[in-house]
């Protein structure tokens, strides 16, 4: 009986020690240099929902969406149709240099899945990949040069493909500023996986491991609430910032509005002049406590960005994968939008490419394209759906645009219809009180289009204007540079992922086809995954029965 009751009475005395370490753990945090630190406003909150414990989880693979519960989201995309030049002249948009799409793309065809048709953004597509544009003279007063090609057009012969490329500046690593960053990482239970927190932390490392003792790091979280991991560092003492990314564990529910309030507000406190002050937020948009609505977040973040503090957007995992909501915030926080699968994307958005991702040179671009009716009949712009503006915001200097990161290319495609042809898409009745527009003497010069380009400087207020005009030499689709051959395969491969009606008798096969012979320089082997990708999306398509979407 004694030795029951000594055993007893020992199990009591460990089950207490136990409880309060475990009791110590889900306190208030101490203010000591890599645990959670909350500010006064939300310690309210840190009682009510403790911060996840800085210890490292042990790894465990990722875990497929169970079937029946995938909540991810994508916007429904309207495709561009075709307009008739006598009566839409202009077509004006923000570029964009985000890839999010193309990766997010191939992570549903890596994973046997056909993409939803609302994930497939053809401009993105299109822009994942670099492109042999010449940048600016070295005496430019532009900080980036803009190049224009004509030729045929891959899935309707009888018109013409315009692309429209531009090139950054490219900026040295001794020419790179300051760095003042922030990162933001959603810590919540959603983002529990390997694909998802755990990539995260092996993505923030490779950044920090390119940074030098110039640059500050400072790391903030959220989960139930939102506290500070780090403050702003000097990157000389890597092992500081790294040791508290490796301790960041997953759980909770996700308060994004509270940690988007606090990376700001510290990048605000530790804001360099003249240097890249900017927030980099990585989750999986999945935001269900405070501010949750998508308006109310976007709003958040477009009053932020008056304080000349950029944002990059890196979306990670699956199943509950909120992509609509992370590329309107990225768009309003003068930022950029990625989506990493991988440690290969990664490094190639965070090493390889940092100065595009990081490096601002020119913001608030916006293109407008005036076509000659004497020419042009009609024409359509492929993708940038929802980067579409008004004619009149091309001269207004309030409204928000995309931005240009340094050594960054940009294209666009147009679908033309020569003039005499006719619009696919149905005829317009004449008008009653007015007859065609009289043409000017300019109309016969025999150019095609001109095309103009707003943006201004990453301080600046008032935009500067670039004119260039384009002529159509008649040049067939075989004779096109290389460039734009396999610009046209990834835009004709977006239009059969999306089931576009624009897209003809084209098929996946005469797609892979052309993207194996139209590679070119491809250090990455970037292009060599695209055609594999080709590959894979139409065996997929071709398999009897409805094809695996979401």
């Amino acid at each position: 009986m004694k030795r029951i009751l000594t055993f007893t009475c020992c199990l009591a005395a460990l089950t207490g020690i136990i409880a309060t370490a475990f009791l110590g753990c889900a306190s208030e945090p101490t203010q000591r240099t890599g645990e959670y630190r909350f500010l006064a406003a939300d310690r309210s909150l840190a009682r009510s929902a403790p911060p996840a414990p800085l210890v490292q989880a042990m790894p465990r693979e990722p875990e497929p969406p169970i079937e029946g519960h995938n909540t991810e989201t994508y916007d429904h995309i309207e495709e561009n149709g075709f307009k008739r030049v006598a009566d839409h002249p202009l077509s004006t948009f923000s570029i964009d240099v985000d890839t999010a799409s193309y990766a997010n793309v191939r992570r549903f065809l890596n994973s046997d899945q056909l993409p939803p048709a609302g994930a497939v953004r053809i401009e993105e597509l299109v822009n994942y990949f670099d492109y042999d544009y010449a940048p600016p003279s070295a005496d430019s007063k532009h900080p980036f040069a803009a190049h224009a090609e004509v030729a045929g057009c891959l899935w309707a012969p009888q018109h013409r493909l315009v692309k429209i490329g531009i090139k950054g500046k490219d900026v040295s690593f001794e020419q790179r500023p300051p760095c003042n960053l922030v990162f933001l990482l959603d810590v919540s239970g959603s983002m529990d996986s390997r694909n998802k927190l755990g990539l995260v932390k092996k993505a923030m490392s490779m950044l920090t491991k390119t940074l030098n003792g110039r640059d500050r790091i400072a790391i903030c979280v959220y989960a139930g609430a939102a506290g500070r991991v780090l403050d702003s560092t000097t990157c000389d003492n890597r092992r500081e910032i790294l040791s508290a990314l490796d301790r960041l564990q997953a759980g909770g529910s996700t308060n994004g509005a509270a940690g988007i309030n606090l990376a700001y507000q510290t990048a605000r406190e530790n804001y360099i002049t003249g240097g890249i002050n900017r927030v980099i937020l990585c989750t999986d948009g999945d935001f269900n406590v405070g501010t949750t609505d998508r308006s109310g977040l976007v709003g958040l973040v477009r009053k932020q960005t008056r304080n000349g503090v950029y944002l990059t957007v890196l979306g990670f995992g699956m199943g509950n994968y909120k992509d609509a909501m992370m590329e309107e915030i990225s768009n309003r926080g003068n930022g950029n939008y990625g989506y990493v699968d991988s440690e290969r994307e990664a490094k190639k958005v965070l090493v390889d490419q940092i100065n595009s991702t990081l490096v601002t040179i020119a913001k608030d671009v916006k293109i407008q394209v005036e076509f000659n009716p004497a020419e042009v009949a009609g024409y359509r712009l492929i993708g940038y759906e929802n980067r579409l503006l008004n004619d009149e915001d091309f001269n207004d200097d309030t409204k928000d645009a995309g931005e240009i990161g340094a050594g960054h290319t940009v294209t666009a495609l147009y679908e033309v219809v020569p003039a005499g042809q006719d619009i696919p898409g149905g005829e317009v009745d004449d008008l009653r009180y007015q007859s065609e527009p009289t043409l000017v003497p300019a109309a016969g010069s025999g150019e095609l289009l001109t095309l103009k380009l707003r943006y201004k400087q990453p301080e600046g207020e008032t935009s500067t204007l670039m004119t260039h005009r384009v002529r159509d030499d008649g040049r067939s689709l075989d004779k096109a540079s290389t460039d734009m051959r396999f610009a046209a395969g990834v835009a004709a491969f977006g239009m059969l992922l999306r089931e576009s009606d624009h897209a003809g008798t084209y098929t996946l096969a005469a797609v892979e086809k052309l993207v194996g012979a139209t590679r070119g320089k491809d250090h990455h082997g970037y292009r060599k995954e695209f055609v594999a990708l080709v590959a894979k999306a139409r065996k997929l398509a071709d398999k009897p029965g409805p094809a695996a979407r979401d």
